[in-house]
């Protein structure tokens, strides 16, 4: 980057240097007071030469000296858009792959893309894949993206040495992981390619097996700071002794608030695309993995009366047994699989609720987006739901793993007149403006940054005005 300023720098100066002398002399003329507000050239402004002066050459073409500055206004423009980032804060965002596109994954794009709108130099790291689309999409955002390439996942050593390289080459002021396998790469290359700040982010409030949580403990004392997205998920990690407790903060996820309104003409076109008229549709969005617990949220479906109907969005390993069940309860007229959607929120503005089945959860975005959208939820009474879901206020929670609970919970807000629904779901959507907006979650990251640059960094972290006025809050644990 300072290469690259510099030469834009060097080749202004040589094309100022070498433009024509009358264009000079003519562009003074033109910035004379006189001449700025409109007055009319005198006969020697205009090319006469005083007496005793030398005659000049013949004058310039009419419009080289507009041609002229013109150059200069470009060649600055390019030299601040070339320089800008070189004093800018630089933040790298390390996760496993951007191909397959989950909670987290949304969450660490959001911020990138936030934080580069900020000011912020932005770079994200994955460790395998391309990134597709999502990669465009940053891109397109300002944020820069490349690939490990890791093809083994961890025990790919060329991953460790592209990654500890970049480190070195790049020197971010602030590296920050997501989900655990690209927490142990940002924790164990510090001992190789220090960086001022290093954090990591739990995003679920599973702890995983004993290789997970001895990994954890092993390198628990690496990172600067840890965050957790949820009450429960921080409970659940200090509960096992992997993390240090004066070490952890539960900073939310955030949702943009105005981009998830309700809109009743995206409604009405979905609706009739799958040739709905008064139908209730439940839609539930998240990865086919065992942790989302599909299978029950089919079997309870097999008990919710028709004409509802269930709209599933996203990828997984457990499509092909998912459809095969659905098909086997006799569900294939009225559950629709989407596969990955990227434009998931026009099918939001066409559900009539919303409903998770999971076992655990850190905080869901899907849950956020769907009180954003100002849906009422059925969901699981487990850590991470019960944090966005008011039972009886914005949703229904039930006891995870228990169709019948399910089928009667959905039931019965489908049997909720239309009118409370509407209340139910206002109440949700305020909910997310006073406490999960995304630009206060900007806020407290931006205050996290600034405040573990000030602690461990010699450069001073400049910190914005708006973040003063946010905090982030402190776990206390064992």
């Amino acid at each position: 980057m300072f290469y690259r300023c510099l030469g834009t720098a060097l080749a202004a100066l040589f094309v100022a240097f070498s433009f024509p002398r009358h264009a000079w002399n003519r562009l003074r003329r033109r910035r004379k007071p006189g001449a700025a507000s409109g007055e009319a050239e005198s006969p020697q402004s205009a090319g006469e030469s005083a007496p005793g002066e030398r005659p000049e050459p013949a004058s310039a073409p009419p419009g080289s000296a507009l041609v002229f500055e013109s150059a200069i206004a470009a060649f600055e423009e390019l030299i601040d858009s070339s320089c800008a980032q070189i004093n800018a804060l630089h933040a790298a965002m390390v996760i496993p792959t951007l191909d397959r596109i989950g909670g987290a994954e949304r969450q660490a794009m959001l911020l990138a893309v936030g934080l580069r709108r900020r000011g912020w130099r932005l770079t994200v790291v994955a460790l395998e894949g391309t990134g597709g689309a999502a990669a465009v999409e940053l891109r397109t955002a300002g944020v820069e993206f490349f690939s490990l390439g890791m093809r083994k996942g961890l025990a790919d050593p060329r991953g460790w040495t592209r990654f500890i390289g970049w480190l070195r080459r790049s020197k971010p002021n602030v590296v920050h992981a997501h989900l655990p396998q690209a927490t142990w790469l940002v924790r164990w290359s510090r001992l190789f390619a220090p960086a001022p700040v290093v954090l990591d982010t739990l995003h679920s409030s599973s702890t995983g097996g004993p290789g997970r949580r001895m990994s954890y403990r092993l390198s628990r004392s690496l990172p600067d700071q840890v965050t957790a997205v949820s009450r429960s998920v921080a409970d659940s990690h200090l509960s096992r002794r992997l993390v240090r407790s004066a070490a952890l903060t539960v900073l939310p996820n955030g949702v943009d608030a105005e981009e998830w309104l309700p809109d009743a003409q995206v409604r009405a076109s979905v609706r009739k695309e799958m040739g709905l008229q008064d139908e209730f549709v439940w839609l539930a969005v998240g990865r086919l993995e065992m942790v989302k617990d599909y299978p029950t949220l089919l079997r309870a479906m097999v008990a919710v009366p028709p004409p509802a109907r269930l709209v599933i969005a996203g990828s997984g390993p457990l499509l092909n047994n998912l459809a095969r069940l659905s098909s086997h309860l006799g569900l294939h007229e009225r559950v629709k699989f989407l596969g990955f959607e990227p434009n998931v929120k026009r099918w939001f503005q066409a559900a009539d609720g919303f409903v998770l089945s999971s076992r655990w959860e850190g905080l869901p975005m899907a849950l956020l987006e769907a009180a954003a959208c100002a849906l009422p939820v059925v969901a699981t009474d487990v850590p991470g739901s019960r944090e966005i879901v008011l039972d009886g206020e914005t949703g229904t929670l039930v006891p995870p793993a228990d169709a019948s609970a399910l089928a009667w919970a959905m039931t019965a807000m489908m049997r909720t007149p239309p009118e409370e629904r509407r209340r139910m779901g206002a109440c949700a959507r305020q909910r997310i403006l006073e406490q999960f907006s995304l630009e206060s979650s900007f806020d407290r990251w931006e205050q996290l940054y600034g405040t573990l640059l000030n602690r461990h960094s010699r450069e001073p972290a400049v910190q914005r005005s708006s973040v003063a006025r946010s905090g982030c809050a402190s776990v206390s644990g064992p």
